[in-house]
């Protein structure tokens, strides 16, 4: 089950996840952008074939959906250290907020609507991925994100590509 959100951003309930998908329902998720102590550079990883919405596809936030009851701050806590193995413990802080943005869009040939709260983390610790989530990861700066973002054709997650641009340095 997931929360189940309205246009504003707003919880209203609570929906199988599939059923959110299929349906193309509001929904909410947090994403972290994971980003080395010095701020050089950014944590960029790929998606394992088997995901449910973009399987394979890279992204430079780790994260995910907002579970009924839960807030944002505590789904990227909850997230970072499922993913990534990165607890707030070893990092020494929680994630601080940077943005909210909603997408609407599609994802195969049905609508996607999702509110996504943003987050950074600064962290030089060990990372340890998720195997069922996470097929592979490296830093890279924040040039190297953009010069593959600048081919459409890269292999990207779509809602963090609509708004990547205002994360970056």
């Amino acid at each position: 089950m997931i929360a189940v959100y309205d246009a504003d951003g707003h919880p209203v309930g609570s929906a199988d996840r599939a059923t959110v998908y299929r349906e193309g329902r509001w929904h909410a998720s947090a994403g972290v952008l994971v980003r080395s102590g010095d701020g050089e550079r950014i944590y960029v990883h790929r998606r394992t074939d088997t995901k449910m919405v973009f399987a394979g596809m890279h992204d430079c936030l780790a994260g995910g959906v907002v579970e009924p009851g839960e807030s944002p701050a505590n789904t990227a806590v909850r997230e970072l250290a499922e993913e990534l193995g990165i607890t707030v413990l070893a990092a020494g802080a929680a994630p601080r907020p940077l943005a909210r943005v909603s997408w609407d869009g599609r994802w195969q040939g049905r609508p996607m609507r999702c509110h996504l709260f943003a987050y950074e983390l600064r962290y030089d610790g060990p990372i340890r991925h998720q195997p069922e989530e996470i097929a592979d990861g490296w830093w890279w700066t924040d040039a190297q994100l953009r010069a593959h973002l600048s081919d459409p054709e890269w292999p990207f997650v779509p809602d963090t590509r609509v708004f990547v641009d205002d994360l970056l340095t």
